[in-house]
């Protein structure tokens, strides 16, 4: 008997796109009962009846939206895992809310009967494509891995610059992200805002690395208030490779670490946003003079929060 991830590289075993299928499938229906039956489940239930139906046809509308992404997702479970983990996500926020709503009151336990067919039966099939999808991007590591010094001078900002001009001027602080879009990234990002003048107080420049594009990069600039600071387009993630950045296992991109902080980043103002890269790779964080690493910073985990002004102002000579 074959194991349930057992797959090749390029494919996804068949059985995600069944599961994808009846999800899809399953939350259109349910979506559009709620759509055109509002009332339906709160008089089955001895509920009251919302004031608002159309707020609760909303929440219809937005499953049936996921059914949507859900039927997009089974023609490619590893392409499309994004898809995955919000659904994967939701399926977990969404009990943990209703526990709230009647621990506090706020909610009848009558209403969570839907939470076994909504949430819990599909725990395990999707945190299994989650996982299948982590491994599957590992199988495709790189032998070739390019030496720091041809990464330095192949790495590049918008106007040109290379990394290693930036970092032979003075001792740099280089902070590798993993995509664009990444919550925590964008948390990085404020971070280095707030922190920099500190930085740059202790003569340490700063230097960031992504997977996007120029045009990408200079709207994260703009946004985060790092003008002056530099920006680097690296698609190929050869900086990534030459500086030992992985691939992140299931544990490190999917554990409960990242689901916690991941949430907590999130009320904070750092929603995620559009996929930019490979949403596999690991950040790290790197201070780097006259093409020496003189510091090194690989997260153990994507959730990992690192104190960019300590670990720059800490640098031996």
């Amino acid at each position: 008997m074959s194991h349930p991830l057992d797959s090749t590289p390029d494919r996804a075993p068949s059985w995600t796109r069944k599961w994808l299928i009846a999800a899809g499938l399953y939350n259109l229906i349910w979506g559009a009962a709620v759509v055109l039956f509002p009332n339906l489940l709160f008089e089955a239930t001895g509920i009251e009846t919302p004031v608002y139906p159309q707020i609760w046809q909303c929440v219809g509308m937005i499953v049936g939206v996921y059914g949507i992404g859900y039927l997009v997702a089974a023609r490619d479970s590893r392409r499309h895992w994004p898809i995955v983990l919000v659904g994967f996500l939701g399926k977990i926020f969404g009990p943990i809310g209703f526990a709230q709503g009647v621990v506090t009151g706020e909610l009848p336990w009558q209403f969570g009967l839907t939470i076994p067919t909504n949430d819990l039966i599909w725990w395990i099939p999707f945190g299994l494509m989650l996982w299948d999808a982590a491994r599957a991007h590992g199988m495709h590591t790189s032998a070739d891995v390019p030496s720091l010094d041809d990464a330095l001078d192949g790495v590049e900002s918008a106007d040109g610059r290379t990394l290693r001009e930036i970092t032979d001027e003075k001792k740099t602080l280089v902070v590798l992200l993993r995509h664009s879009g990444c919550t925590f990234c964008k948390e990085a990002l404020e971070d280095l805002r707030s922190q920099r003048d500190t930085i740059e107080q202790a003569g340490v420049g700063i230097a960031v690395v992504t997977m996007s594009d120029h045009q990408q990069n200079e709207a994260l600039r703009e946004k985060y208030g790092l003008k002056g600071a530099a920006f680097f387009s690296d698609p190929d993630r050869a900086a990534y490779r030459a500086l030992e950045l992985r691939r992140g296992s299931f544990l490190q991109l999917f554990g409960l670490a990242s689901w916690l902080r991941g949430f907590s980043a999130t009320i904070k103002g750092h929603a995620p946003g559009p996929l930019v890269g490979d949403g596999f790779q690991m950040p790290g964080s790197f201070v780097i003079h006259q093409g020496r690493v003189l510091k090194a910073h690989r997260h153990a985990h994507a959730a990992q929060r690192l104190d960019h002004a300590e670990f720059a102002c800490e640098v031996p000579a």
